[in-house]
């Protein structure tokens, strides 16, 4: 079962779901209705909109996929600012991946059936009550999953396994330092290293979160409360063997300084630049900058590798679906027998998404944040000036009692 560090209200998951009467009014050609969360500029959160939308017909080699619980990610982040280089033109619905059951079967699909439980990954669209998906990009999930731990699962630990094991060789008594320890991808690090006999784990992440994560990783350290540099060189005076980075900037030079000789720096994120809730193109500038150049024959003089890792970019760029195919059936057996288990911090509705993003922006996140097509959004607490203000809404209601004359 996925661990919570907070009170989630859960989606069911297990068995076999039956297709509504959605999927079959689309088939004849009506448009039955969806609620989306649609990005009408790029922005901040304001920029966001739950709005109705025509539940999507699949097309030839597509499934409709009826939503259950949906994965934020920092991409989600970046697109809404407009800071992704390929992102839709607006107005489009957020959302890269999520996991549900299929509805409906486009012409020309024979692996999948009405009603399976799914992961699917897209390239935007997946914060809907339904979204088309090419059947490439589709997962069947094993019966005891909760669509909850789908959705936890899919990108986090797919991009870790990829990093570790296809592009940094992780092999016994190896020595790893992931950033952000304590979000989706980190714990997944923590986890799939696990598998892996003396692997020795640091991770960086804020002071608050060092309780709650400590038992996954050997070491923890702020990065803006200690020179973490330091620290691990006290530790490992050669060096680390692995460094996976999704900060950039600063932090990409520090990597490569701590990477002992036959060492591997993995950049997979770019979270650096995001500095404020609106696209910074002085941030964007000063990451970039900040990164020094590395020429080739320092890395064969140093024996030295730098590499880059855009899991969206190898999936649907780069011809990469039969790999991650691979790799995430792999990821739901070790689920299965409960070596891999995702965190899973909290569950926003679709009215909250703007509120679930500002979290991850201030990495106040431990695990996995989930949008939850079927809930509510939480009551907000009402202020001392509205209480007032209806107060005496109420005191002017009252007529005053006529004065005996």
């Amino acid at each position: 079962m996925a661990t919570n560090v907070a009170n989630t209200e859960h989606v069911s998951g297990g068995g076999t779901d039956e297709p509504d009467q959605t999927a079959t009014d689309a088939v004849k050609g009506t448009e039955p209705e969806m609620r989306a969360v649609v990005l009408q500029s790029f922005g901040g959160v304001n920029r966001l909109k739950v709005m109705k939308k025509s539940i999507p017909v699949p097309k030839d080699g597509e499934v409709l996929v009826r939503v259950k619980a949906c994965g934020l990610n920092f991409l989600d982040l970046m697109m809404r600012q407009g800071s992704v280089d390929d992102c839709p033109r607006t107005p489009f619905i957020l959302g890269t991946e999520c996991s549900g059951y299929i509805e409906a079967l486009g012409t020309g699909v024979e692996n999948f059936k009405v009603g399976d439980r799914v992961v699917a990954f897209q390239r935007s669209g997946t914060f809907a009550e339904a979204i088309a998906v090419p059947a490439k990009y589709v997962y069947e999930m094993p019966n005891k999953m909760t669509y909850e731990e789908g959705a936890a699962l899919g990108v986090c630990y797919a991009a870790a396994y990829m990093m570790l094991y296809e592009v940094a060789n992780l092999t016994k008594g190896k020595t790893v330092l992931v950033h952000s320890a304590g979000g989706g991808v980190g714990i997944a690090v923590a986890q799939l290293c696990k598998m892996v006999d003396e692997i020795k784990i640091f991770g960086t992440a804020s002071t608050g979160k060092h309780e709650v994560i400590k038992d996954k990783f050997d070491h923890l350290f702020d990065r803006s409360a200690c020179d973490y540099v330091e620290a691990i060189k006290k530790l490992e005076p050669k060096g680390i063997d692995i460094v996976l980075d999704c900060l950039c900037g600063e932090d990409t030079n520090k990597g490569y300084d701590l990477l002992k000789p036959m060492g591997k720096y993995v950049l997979y994120g770019i979270a650096n630049v995001v500095t404020g809730e609106t696209r910074s193109f002085f941030s964007y500038a000063r990451t970039w900058w900040n990164v020094d150049s590395v020429k080739p024959g320092k890395l064969w003089d140093e024996n030295k590798s730098m590499s880059g890792f855009q899991f969206y970019h190898y999936l649907f760029n780069q011809g990469g679906e039969e790999r991650v195919n691979i790799v995430m059936n792999e990821i739901f057996k070790l689920h299965t027998v409960n070596i891999l288990n995702p965190v899973i911090d909290s569950t926003y509705a679709f009215e909250e998404v703007g509120e679930a993003m500002l979290k991850m922006h201030d990495r106040k996140n431990i695990g996995k944040i989930l949008i939850i097509p079927e809930q509510e959004p939480k009551p907000k607490p009402v202020t001392v000036t509205e209480t007032a203000a209806s107060e005496a809404s109420s005191t002017d209601d009252v007529k005053e009692p006529d004065t005996p004359k």
